[in-house]
C-alpha cells in the first residue's frame, strides 16, 4: 500500500501522530469503517473478536484502532475479565464524542431532546405548539430551543448531527446519507428552506422521518422491542400508521411510505370509511361530543354544560372511569384497529405489537378491544406467542428514535467511509455542497426572520 500524507487529525483538535508510526491512506477507509462499526453495535468488544469478525490481520488491526483512538472514536483503557491468561483490553465505542439534537413535530406539541452517539436521550423538553403556524414561526422557535439545549450542554462534546420526526411520511426521494432539502411533508414547506436553514445555522446535517418510524425505533431501541427482532407498532392519534421491524430492522417501503394502514377500508353497520376517520382520535372526539349532546353521557354532558370542549383525551378518561357511552365508542374504535392489526399479523408474524399514541395510552379500553380483535383474527401459529402491550416511553419515543435514525445515517457505511478520515460527519463531501448552496442562497437574499427569538423554557 503507498502511503499518502494522512488526513486523520485534520480540524480535530487532536495532536498529530506520532512520529515512525505508518501513515494511514485513505485506501484504510473502509476497513476503519468496518472495525469502528463491529465495536459500536457492540459486536466485537475486543482486538481479538475484531480480528476473528473482519478477517483482518493483526497489523492491520492495531494499526486501524491506533487511528481510531486518535480520532477519539474508540477507547482501550480498559481491560476485560482473563480466561486463563493476560486479560485483554476492551474497545470501546465513544459515544460521547459528539452530540445529536432531536426534535419531534406533532399536531399539538412540540419535543426536543440531545442525545449521544448511541441515541441514548440527555435531556429533553416538551410543550404545546401548532404546526399550522407559518414554517418561519414554528423553525424559529425550534432553533431558539436548540440553542437553549446546546447553552446548558455548554463545555460539552461537539454537536454532529440533528433530526426531526414530523406527522406523516417521509418520501425515501433516494437520500442515501441526510436530507440535503426540505421536503414537503408539511403545508407550507415547500415554501420555506427549513433543513438549509437548520444545516447552516447549526453546521450540522439533519434527518427526517415520520413520527410513527421514530416511534418504532424508539422502542425497539429502549422500550417494549428491546431483544425482538421483529416488531409492529401501531400509533393512534388524528393519524393511525404503523412502523414494522424485520429483522431488527426498519422497514420504510420502496418510497418511505410502509405502514399507511390509516387508509384501509372499514365499515361498521351501514357506514364505510377508512381507518382514521372511522376510529382516529377525530372520530373518537365526534362520537363523544355527540353522545353528551344526546345525553348519552353523563361525564361528558356535564363537561359540555360547562362549556368545555370535548377531546379524544375526555372520551379516554371518561370510559376510564365508567361511562358506558365512552367505553363503548373507544370499544368500537379498538375493535376496527384490531382487525386492521390482524391482517397485518397474519401477513407479518411479528413477536410484538405495540399500541402507542396518547388514546392507547390513556386508557385499558382501546387495547383490550384490540387485543380481543387481533388474537379473535389471528391464525394460531401466530397468535400462540404473540404479544400485544402499550408503549411506555410516551414522548420520548419519538426523540430516541429521532436520535437512532441520525446514528445509523452518520455511521451507515457509503456515509461513515467518506468522513472517518477527519473525524466529523461534517467533512461528508454532500454537506459541504449543501453549506456552500445554501450560502449562496443567503447571499441572493433567500427568506430568513431576524426577529427576536422567543424566550427559551425556565429550567
Amino acid at each position: 500500500m503507498k502511503d499518502v500524507p494522512s488526513t486523520a487529525t485534520v480540524g480535530t483538535g487532536l495532536p498529530p501522530r506520532r512520529k515512525g508510526r505508518p501513515r494511514v491512506s485513505e485506501t484504510a477507509a473502509p476497513s476503519l469503517v468496518e472495525i469502528l462499526n463491529l465495536v459500536r453495535t457492540g459486536k466485537a468488544t475486543t482486538r481479538q473478536e475484531i480480528e476473528r469478525r473482519s478477517e483482518l490481520g493483526r497489523a492491520v488491526v492495531a494499526d486501524r484502532l491506533g487511528t481510531l483512538s486518535e480520532l477519539g472514536l474508540i477507547d482501550e483503557s480498559e481491560l476485560g475479565a482473563a480466561t486463563g491468561g493476560r486479560a485483554p483490553r476492551l474497545v470501546r465505542f465513544m459515544s460521547d464524542r459528539g452530540r445529536i439534537l432531536v426534535a419531534t413535530l406533532d399536531q399539538t406539541a412540540l419535543g426536543v431532546g440531545i442525545a449521544n452517539l448511541s441515541g441514548d436521550l440527555l435531556m429533553e423538553h416538551h410543550e404545546a405548539a401548532d404546526l399550522t403556524q407559518p414554517v418561519s414561526d414554528l423553525c424559529e422557535r425550534l432553533m431558539t430551543l436548540f440553542r437553549w439545549i446546546l447553552d446548558r450542554q455548554s463545555g460539552g462534546p461537539d454537536l454532529w448531527g440533528m433530526s426531526i420526526s414530523v406527522p406523516g411520511a417521509v418520501p425515501d426521494g433516494g437520500e442515501t446519507h441526510f436530507q440535503t432539502t426540505t421536503p414537503t411533508v408539511l403545508p407550507g414547506w415547500e415554501s420555506f428552506p427549513l433543513v438549509e436553514t437548520l444545516a447552516d445555522t447549526f453546521d450540522a446535517p439533519v434527518w427526517i422521518r415520520s413520527s410513527v418510524e421514530t416511534m418504532t425505533m424508539g422502542e425497539l431501541h429502549a422500550g417494549a422491542g428491546i431483544n425482538h427482532r421483529t416488531m409492529l407498532l401501531v400509533k393512534v392519534g388524528k393519524r393511525i400508521g404503523a412502523g414494522l421491524i424485520s429483522d431488527g430492522e426498519l422497514y420504510r417501503g420502496a418510497q418511505g411510505a410502509a405502514g399507511l394502514i390509516g387508509s384501509v377500508p372499514v365499515t361498521v353497520g351501514q357506514r364505510s370509511g377508512t381507518l382514521e376517520t372511522m376510529a382516529g382520535s377525530d372520530h373518537i372526539e365526534r362520537e363523544g361530543r355527540a353522545a353528551a349532546e344526546r345525553g348519552a353521557s353523563e361525564i361528558l354532558g356535564d363537561q359540555m354544560r360547562r362549556g368545555n370542549e370535548i377531546t379524544a383525551i375526555d372520551v379516554a378518561n371518561a370510559a376510564q372511569m365508567g361511562d358506558a357511552a365512552a367505553i363503548e365508542i373507544l370499544s368500537q374504535s379498538g375493535r376496527l384497529i384490531g382487525q386492521v392489526i390482524a391482517t397485518l399479523a397474519n401477513m407479518l408474524n411479528p413477536e410484538l405489537i405495540v399500541l402507542s399514541g396518547s388514546i392507547a395510552q390513556t386508557n385499558d379500553i382501546l387495547l383490550a378491544s384490540a387485543r380481543e380483535a387481533i388474537y379473535g383474527a389471528s391464525h394460531p401459529l401466530v397468535s400462540r406467542d404473540l404479544q400485544i402491550v402499550r408503549s411506555q416511553m410516551g414522548n420520548s419515543s419519538g426523540l430516541v428514535g429521532a436520535a437512532m435514525v441520525a446514528t445509523e445515517g452518520m455511521f451507515a457505511p457509503p456515509m461513515l467511509r467518506d468522513w472517518i478520515m477527519s473525524g466529523k460527519p461534517q467533512a461528508q463531501p454532500l454537506f459541504q455542497q449543501l453549506k456552500a448552496r445554501t450560502a449562496q442562497q443567503l447571499k441572493a437574499g433567500a427568506a430568513r426572520q431576524q426577529g427576536r427569538a422567543p424566550s427559551p423554557p425556565k429550567s
